[in-house]
């Protein structure tokens, strides 16, 4: 475990990817035939895949304790900004006077913070997810900042 009052600081390089949507369909046998059955899958399971691993092997450079307590997290999330936002021509890597100043679009904030949770417990950073009794997290366009996330985890105050 960090010493009392030492955050855990993990810098996450990747696109990050929201866990929680789920596409269902019927399960077809032989020649096509439904079977009755029905699947459910993450929408986005190859990408929530490699960003799931992305904080699983950021996390493993820590030093690999354990957290067991009560913690609070922050999650900024960087993603890239499309090429739509810019201008074009001998203006190309401007941004356009149109282009929105936070990603107030997909992915969902939420679901960014899922798939991160649960791969911070795959990772063992801490015993579970149930232990975050507080989080503050954001996602941005930044430029300067390759995709990816920082996250600070501390130990909650007694």
């Amino acid at each position: 475990m960090p010493r009392a009052g030492h955050p855990v600081i993990i810098d996450v390089y990747g696109t990050p990817a929201p866990q929680g949507s789920k596409r269902a369909f019927a399960v077809r046998g032989k020649g096509g035939i439904p079977t009755g059955k029905i699947a459910v899958i993450e929408s986005s399971h190859d990408r929530v895949k490699s960003w799931r691993q992305a904080v699983i092997d950021a996390a493993h450079e820590g030093d690999g304790s354990v957290l067991r307590n009560a913690v609070t997290v922050q999650m900024t999330f960087y993603l890239k900004r499309p090429l739509g936002h810019f201008r074009t021509g001998k203006n190309a890597g401007i941004l356009r006077d149109s282009a929105p100043r936070r990603p107030a679009k997909m992915p969902d904030l939420s679901k960014l913070i899922r798939a991160t949770e649960d791969a911070l417990s795959d990772a063992l950073v801490w015993a579970d997810d149930a232990l975050v009794v507080s989080i503050d997290a954001a996602k941005y366009w930044d430029d300067a900042h390759p995709p990816g996330a920082s996250i600070i985890i501390k130990e909650a105050e007694a």
